[in-house]
């Protein structure tokens, strides 16, 4: 597999291109610290952008949800699809209110989504969501059952035509602005776990798994 994605005119980047990364690390890399996607797709003539939670294995992103879920039913049929992850990673305080930035990661797909049929096949991506969510949790769960896989659905979309825009750094300003008495930086951001709080009915001979207490992105 090639080092990069290569670029098309849906992945292309106008605006500031050289925050822009076809490598495939570097979208990989941000697509498995986030948690949330937005899919975006229309249907009828609507268009719509919904939240959800995914995983990624090789270059195989996947999404599910309920068999009844309309996204999952218009996306099911083969339309296309962009989906956008994003990380924020600090606020960028200017000495003006026109330069204020996010410091930020972010990659877009493009494609449309395969059905994941096989109940084999459909078992290892729910797999994939679980572990990218909480790594070692697979090993101690149950498994989904028939009836639950066949109210589930996954859908996998291939990581071919995709690109990554990164923004790191202090503000810029207007030159002019730099003797302004204003203070101006950043104000890093970060996803930070809390304690585990245990289910109301978890019986108190129950620890808290070690990679729970030692979880991080």
């Amino acid at each position: 597999m090639s080092k990069y994605i290569e670029p098309t005119d849906r992945t292309k980047l106008r605006r500031i291109p050289k925050r822009g990364s076809f490598e495939r690390e570097t979208v990989y890399e941000i697509l498995d610290e986030g948690f949330v996607c937005h899919v975006g797709f229309v249907a009828n003539g609507q268009p719509f952008v919904i939240p959800t939670a995914y995983g990624r294995a090789g270059d195989t992103l996947y999404i599910h949800g309920s068999a009844a879920s309309r996204m999952m039913r218009e996306l099911s049929r083969g339309v296309d699809v962009c989906v956008t992850v994003t990380l924020v990673d600090g606020l960028v305080l200017a000495r003006s209110a026109f330069h204020h930035s996010i410091n930020y990661r972010s990659v877009v797909v493009f494609g449309r989504a395969e059905i994941v049929a096989g109940e084999a096949e459909k078992n290892e991506a729910l797999r994939v969501f679980t572990e990218h969510l909480i790594p070692h949790r697979w090993a101690e769960i149950r498994e989904p059952d028939s009836k639950e896989l066949k109210a589930t659905t996954v859908l996998k979309l291939k990581i071919d035509e995709a690109s990554a825009k990164i923004r790191t750094g202090n503000p810029v300003d207007d030159e002019d602005d730099y003797a302004r008495d204003v203070w101006a930086g950043v104000l890093p951001l970060a996803l930070v776990p809390a304690a585990p709080v245990a289910d109301d009915r978890l019986p108190e001979n129950v620890a808290v798994p070690s990679y729970l207490l030692n979880y991080e992105r």
